[in-house]
């Protein structure tokens, strides 16, 4: 793939861009990243697929392009000047931040999932100057919950958060919950898109695929 050259100015139109997500979602399915079944996530829903992002890092090469579609995003839809720190989420979304944080030479704050019951009791952790706008970044967006919840810990530290960034959007309502909150949130790219290339490349069946539209449709 091209994307790790991509967020330092080189350009692609839509075809090219379509070509990117197909080839990231070919490697993910290659990895078992996302596997179908029954799945019970993070914010209690079940769902039809998983995609578990936290084994990526054990493959340096494939990290590194994940984190080049996060460079890319924000390139692209936020501008690398548009933020003072980024906010990573325990646990997957700060193993992204970090890498993302080192990259750009940017701040690195992260939320813990829960708060600490020792020393200071801090949920928020890291320096983070009252006025700093901070960029929140997680793995997968769903309900938006974790985003709203680190949002709030970095707004009651004085930090403003206008934005939010993931790789993969699964379209069940996590846009329009941060809208509410004044927060945009931003994806390399999201479920509907992803799925319909890996079945339009014949890496998902017909029985995947339309799970996949019946949790999205019925998620709206």
């Amino acid at each position: 793939m091209l994307l790790y050259a991509l967020w330092d100015g080189l350009a692609v139109d839509s075809v090219e861009r379509e070509k990117l997500v197909r080839d990231l979602g070919k490697v993910l399915v290659k990895m078992n990243v996302i596997q179908f079944g029954t799945f019970k996530l993070t914010s209690g829903k079940l769902s039809s697929y998983y995609i578990n992002l936290r084994v990526v890092p054990s493959f340096p090469d494939v990290f590194k392009e994940v984190v080049a579609c996060y460079l890319y995003t924000l390139k692209n839809k936020i501008g690398l000047t548009g933020f003072d720190a980024v906010c990573g989420i325990a646990t997957s979304g700060l193993t992204f931040a970090a890498a993302v944080a080192y990259t750009l030479s940017k701040p690195l704050v992260y939320v813990r999932r829960e708060r600490k019951e020792h020393g200071l009791s801090k949920v928020l952790e890291g320096v983070l100057y009252p006025g700093w706008r901070v960029l929140i970044l997680d793995d997968l967006a769903t309900t938006g919950e974790s985003i709203l919840t680190a949002t709030r810990a970095v707004r009651s530290e004085g930090g403003r958060v206008e934005d939010a960034v993931v790789l993969i959007d699964r379209r069940e309502g996590a846009e329009r919950a941060l809208l509410n909150e004044g927060v945009k949130l931003h994806c390399f790219t999201d479920i509907s898109e992803l799925s319909e290339l890996l079945f339009d490349a014949g890496l998902l069946d017909s029985e995947q695929i339309k799970a996949i539209r019946e949790q999205m449709r019925a998620a709206r």
